[in-house]
């Protein structure tokens, strides 16, 4: 047979065969904050690796050509194989809860001292740094080649990547906790002064607010110019952002803050909260579909990779979910607490815990 002919033969496996692109580069996985793995997870989660790193892992990881990126409370940031577990370098920089953001081979976190850093992603050699004057447990997002990101000192600050030249600033009446993102030219931020900030990506312009129903700690997600984000006030709350209003709002029976952020799926919206509950509510109407009990407090943000809903709880229970029914399928007793979200690619979870446990989960 000729090698041409069975070259193109042989072109349709080599693509099946071909690993899927599915980098976890920001904290929920893509610019819109969804909390959507592109790819899948084995059927049974096994422990691939763990890494002891003696102090707290609250920050979530970004994972990108194989290697995974977190931060500590041991006041370094770690990239790690996925493969292996082996360290690759470490960096100190300050005590980090926020999760690391990737973007163009440099890595960009904040510390809850209130610095924030851009840090080579090869070596870990710090390329630049900001003082704020608030802790930032937030994430960083990116337009073009600006670098986006949220303090404690009620702002939002706009840099350029490369440089750390500064490019606008936002100042909001209350502390930033999430990540802001990115959708058609606007980034959206839910803060701690009730109010959903509309804003013009390259101004810096302020072009609508809506009016929550209290304060924001979790990160806002958006699909559909829809806009899904949790409050401390209790409420799970849908935004028209064509319309600039609630388009509805979920409380749960038993009310306690959200500070888990929303994964969103075409049909679902998912939230943790800490009325040790997992809630998923219909995405158009706001009515609960499911609620998924847990034994402890979720402030873990949940992750949807294919048909499987996967999030820690306070008690240090990392659980598998049936997207559809909210019914259990797996848990995992990892530590003495959760409340860092899962990171997924290349059919690896990665999670870390409060008692400084790394781990990546998947199959042996």
């Amino acid at each position: 047979m000729p090698r041409i002919l069975l070259a193109l033969l042989l072109l349709p496996a080599m693509l099946l065969a071909k690993p899927p692109e599915d980098d976890w580069p920001l904290f929920r996985g893509n610019a819109l904050q969804t909390g959507v793995a592109k790819g899948t997870l084995p059927d049974k989660l096994e422990i691939r690796w763990k890494l002891d790193l003696k102090k707290g892992i609250e920050s979530t990881a970004a994972i990108v050509n194989g290697i995974v990126y977190v931060g500590c409370y041991d006041d370094h940031l770690y990239a790690i194989e996925l493969d292996s577990g082996k360290i690759k370098w470490k960096s100190k920089l300050g005590p980090i809860k926020a999760p690391p953001s990737f973007h163009k081979d440099r890595i960009y976190v904040g510390d809850e001292d209130g610095i924030f850093y851009c840090v080579d992603a090869a070596t870990g050699k710090k390329i630049w740094d900001f003082a704020t004057n608030g802790e930032i447990t937030g994430g960083a997002t990116f337009a073009d080649d600006h670098v986006i990101f949220g303090s404690h000192d009620a702002s939002l600050y706009c840099f350029k990547a490369a440089d750390g030249k500064p490019v606008w600033k936002v100042k909001t009446e209350g502390q930033v906790n999430g990540s802001p993102l990115i959708a058609n030219g606007q980034t959206f931020l839910a803060g701690c002064d009730n109010q959903l900030h509309i804003i013009d990506v390259k101004t810096g312009k302020t072009l609508h607010k809506v009016e929550l129903t209290g304060p924001a700690a979790a990160t806002a997600a958006v699909i559909d110019d829809k806009l899904y984000v949790g409050n401390m006030n209790s409420d799970l709350q849908g935004i028209d952002l064509k319309k600039q209003s609630v388009l509805w709002t979920y409380t749960p029976k038993r009310g306690q803050p959200f500070y888990s952020s929303a994964a969103v799926t075409d049909k679902l919206v998912i939230a943790g909260s800490r009325d040790r509950n997992l809630h998923a509510v219909d995405r158009t109407k706001g009515d609960v579909v499911w609620s998924f009990p847990a034994n402890g407090r979720v402030e873990s943000s949940p992750v949807v990779a294919g048909n499987r809903v996967y999030v820690g709880s306070t008690s240090g229970t990392l659980y598998v979910i049936d997207l559809e029914k909210g019914k259990e399928l797996q848990s995992l007793e990892l530590g003495m607490g959760i409340t860092a979200s899962p990171a997924v690619s290349r059919g690896c979870l990665v999670i870390g815990t409060t008692d400084g446990v790394l781990y990546c989960l998947g199959k042996k």
